[in-house]
């Protein structure tokens, strides 16, 4: 039990234990692997403010950039009992295409006015766009896939099949849309019920009050952690190795200043806007710095939105951390807030030296690829993220084969991808020696091979293929991945084809080591 009082941890629990609900009804009722094997989805549910209250257990980069789409949302409409809104719109309060969110309002019988808001953020591994499984490497967002902002998929409780269509339309597997937007829909009535249940037993008021409190004490103690780290300025860049057009590495800086009980994250001398779709919108920047210094306090602290509340998080509007339309943002979700989250890491290194890991891979490999499927003939599309090793713990190797940080997803067990897709799994296997040497070694990444049954488009969104997971404290650097087509080395983005008996390997990128090698213990 966490340092709140009785009262305080039976809601806070109770209010955790919704989302987590949500999301297993969310998981139990999907149609695609990505959703039901991958665990690529995240749900929370917020106050009458429309600020986070609980989160479920699932995605850190989904997690802190929902909110922006709920302020969208509500922008956008009035939100009416039994209407649900949904959106991707990198500009509108979305991250990348491929990340549907659903928002609603739950209403008493007693007050016009919503009493709650719950949203889900859901991975469909396909939205239209110039390559299957619509993660390609793009020049501007037109190409990645169907963009929809806020729009209501129901109204008072009633379906707009007008809205529904147009998606199914722009889509390469439109029956598994439809199953997985329903599975979300099944999300939010779960949701519903159960706040409204909790309502009619302690009522409204006492359950604001005890919301509020829930925020109050996490930036307390939000704020006491801060006090605990030395004023001062602590600067730290790393860089993505490109943006897949051929860019010099792509630099992302973090100047992190903390004074009292009170830290700025300022992220302005980071690179500008790139061609390539490793731009990411402000959302995904909070939700990285939010994972950041929500791994300060105790595990057992309430997650809300009364974390922030001392932070103030800085950029430059048309950087690669804040970017404008038209760009592309494909990988800004899923690359860029991995760079994100190891620059202020780093950052933190200097101020918390013995408290903050080395960095972990740093990448989530992310694979898509579609074809048609011989068996059904009918298009298919696949998505995934490959686990790689994490960095060296002040006091603990790092762990081997694991997601990390912004990502919380598993990777698709091979009688699944099997079973599902024209794949054979060659090999998947623990990529040893990749993690960086030291006092504490990094983690080892993975290797996975696919053979590919039929003629089949791919694209690659990786990172960490030149620049390393640096290590911490004079920890060596982890080793950088590969990707191979028939043993011929592919570049880290791209678009490719491939035919049946080809093989793909992705090796994953080790983690950094922590503390010199000839301090290592016996």
């Amino acid at each position: 039990m966490s340092g709140l009082n009785l009262e305080l941890e039976v809601f806070r629990n109770i209010f955790l234990s919704i989302a987590d609900e949500m999301g297993i009804v969310l998981r139990r009722t999907a149609f695609s692997a990505n959703i039901k094997e991958r665990l690529d989805f995240s749900c929370a549910v917020y106050d009458r403010h429309a600020e986070t209250i609980a989160m479920g257990d699932h995605m850190p980069v989904h997690l802190g950039a929902m909110p922006f789409s709920v302020a969208e949302a509500l922008r956008a409409h009035t939100i009416d009992p039994g209407d649900i809104v949904i959106l991707n719109d990198p500009f509108r309060g979305g991250t990348h295409l491929p990340d549907i969110t659903s928002v609603s309002a739950v209403f008493t019988a007693d007050d016009p006015e919503p009493a709650y808001y719950l949203a889900t953020r859901a991975h469909h591994a396909d939205v239209g766009g110039m390559s299957p499984g619509s993660m390609p490497l793009a020049r501007e967002i037109y190409q990645e896939g169907l963009r929809i902002p806020p729009v209501k998929l129901f109204r008072r409780g009633e379906i707009q099949n007008e809205t529904l269509d147009l998606i199914l339309a722009n889509v390469r597997t439109p029956e598994e849309r439809r199953g997985d937007l329903a599975a979300q829909v099944a999300s939010h009535r779960i949701g519903e019920r159960r706040l409204l249940s909790v309502t009619e037993k302690y009522s409204r008021g006492r359950i604001s009050r005890q919301m509020d409190a829930l925020k109050d004490y996490t930036e307390r103690m939000m704020r006491v952690r801060l006090q605990g780290i030395a004023d001062g300025e602590y600067d730290f860049e790393d860089f993505l190795d490109d943006d897949g057009f051929g860019s010099p590495p792509v630099r992302i800086h973090c100047r992190l200043t903390i004074r009292g009980d009170q830290a700025v994250v300022d992220y302005s001398g980071s690179a500008q806007q790139q061609r390539g779709g490793v731009n990411a919108n402000l959302s995904i920047t909070v939700a990285a710095t939010m994972y950041c210094f929500r791994c300060l306090i105790n595990d057992d602290a309430p997650f809300n939105a009364g974390l922030l509340r001392p932070i103030k998080v800085l950029t430059k509007p048309g950087s690669v951390l804040d970017a404008q339309p038209p760009a592309s943002v494909a990988a800004g979700n899923v690359e860029t807030s991995q760079r994100i989250t190891d620059t202020l890491l780093g950052a933190l290194q200097k101020a918390l030296p013995e408290k903050i890991p080395a960095a972990s891979a740093g990448t989530m490999n992310n694979l898509s690829l579609g074809g048609i499927d011989p068996l059904t003939g009918l298009p298919f599309a696949y998505y995934e993220t490959i686990a790689g090793g994490m960095g060296a713990r002040p006091a603990a190797d790092g762990m081997d084969a694991v997601q990390n940080h912004m990502t919380n997803s598993l990777n698709t067990p091979v009688e699944a991808l099997e079973h599902l897709y024209p794949l054979l799994m060659r090999r998947y296997a623990v990529r040893r020696g990749s993690g960086g040497e030291g006092k504490y070694r990094g983690g080892d990444g993975v290797i996975r091979e696919f053979e590919f049954l039929t003629d089949t488009d791919f694209a690659l969104l990786s990172d960490r293929r030149q620049t390393r997971p640096y290590g911490a404290q004079g920890g060596h650097s982890g080793q950088p991945g590969q990707n191979l087509l028939n043993g011929n080395p592919l570049p880290a983005k791209g678009h490719f084809t491939a035919g049946a008996g080809d093989r793909l390997t992705i090796k994953t990128p080790g983690g950094g080591g922590f503390g010199r090698e000839r301090e290592m213990e016996p």
